[in-house]
């Protein structure tokens, strides 16, 4: 089974979209030409969540259940994703990173720990670069500073890819569980139950992609923060890395890391892509322990 808190049933439709807990809040905001749908949820110093490549806010259930006592946290569907249809505005990395600002105006928060998971990442780094005064810290998960890095393929990751295109669906979703996932825990799961029970944090089958999902790699593509790393100098930044991930790979997240003077890297050996889904406690902790770090100055 991967990891704690327990993964919902896939039966469970994502677009009920119902709240969680009392003290979970949803809203909507119009912003250039999208209703951005988001959550907020807890009490203490804020978070802000922003998500990857194709996948609903919901993705970060295992953060926010390991969050919100002790953080008033905030996550949402990217421009194009889930229930934050349609995109209406050009979808590029500048304009995802102004939707997470106007959301954090939306909730009230003056600033942020900010934390985004790979295409999230990027636009947590533009948060940065656009809105310092914004961001208490920066946690920038299985990420990387040029987009195009990340999408020049080796011949084995281009076949891996071409297969959750094609073929049956179950053969599309294994192969998309091969992307995220650890070669130890694919051994030891049900693939079929495991891709059940993560469809409801991907906000879809895993043997489908949402049609966004070109758009935001050619957004991804055009994005490099590398000349301008060096102005997050002074911002509490942790890198974290997963050894095992074919998508950022651990060199990219390296790269990332040194580029960011003071930045703190968090390497796992035994962790893939799909980390903050697969070992949730154990990025929490980082997380936790990096905010209050963050927060003590």
């Amino acid at each position: 089974m991967i990891g704690a808190p327990p993964i919902p049933a896939a039966k469970q439709a994502p677009a009920a979209r119902a709240p969680r807990a009392a003290e979970e809040q949803l809203g909507t905001l119009e912003h250039r030409g999208c209703r951005l749908a988001y959550r907020l949820a807890g009490q203490g110093p804020p978070v802000l969540l922003v998500q990857g490549t194709g996948l609903h806010g919901e993705g970060w259930r295992p953060q926010v259940e390991g969050l919100v006592d002790r953080h008033r946290c905030l996550w949402f569907d990217n421009r194009g994703v889930g229930a934050s249809v349609p995109a209406g505005a050009k979808i590029t990395i500048e304009q995802m990173a102004e939707d997470a600002v106007a959301l954090m105006d939306a909730a009230g928060f003056a600033d942020a720990h900010v934390v985004g998971h790979s295409l999230g990442g990027v636009v947590a780094q533009q948060v940065a670069l656009a809105a310092r005064g914004r961001v208490r810290s920066l946690s920038l998960l299985c990420t990387m500073a040029r987009g195009r890095d990340a999408l020049s393929l080796s011949p084995s990751m281009l076949w891996l890819g071409l297969r959750t295109y094609v073929g049956t669906r179950r053969a599309r979703r294994r192969a998309f569980l091969e992307m995220v996932v650890p070669p130890a825990t694919l051994g030891r799961e049900d693939r079929d139950g495991l891709a059940e029970r993560l469809a409801p944090l991907f906000g879809h089958d895993l043997a489908d992609h949402p049609p966004v999902v070109m758009k935001q790699l050619a957004a991804l593509r055009a994005f490099d923060a590398t000349p301008r790393l060096a102005e997050l100098a002074g911002i509490s930044t942790m890198v974290l890395v997963a050894a095992l991930d074919r998508i950022a790979r651990p060199e990219l997240g390296r790269a990332l890391a040194g580029g960011i003077p003071g930045a703190r890297l968090v390497e796992l050996a035994d962790a893939a892509h799909g980390v903050p889904l697969e070992q949730p406690e154990r990025v929490n902790a980082l997380l936790a322990a990096h905010f209050q770090a963050a927060d003590r100055g």
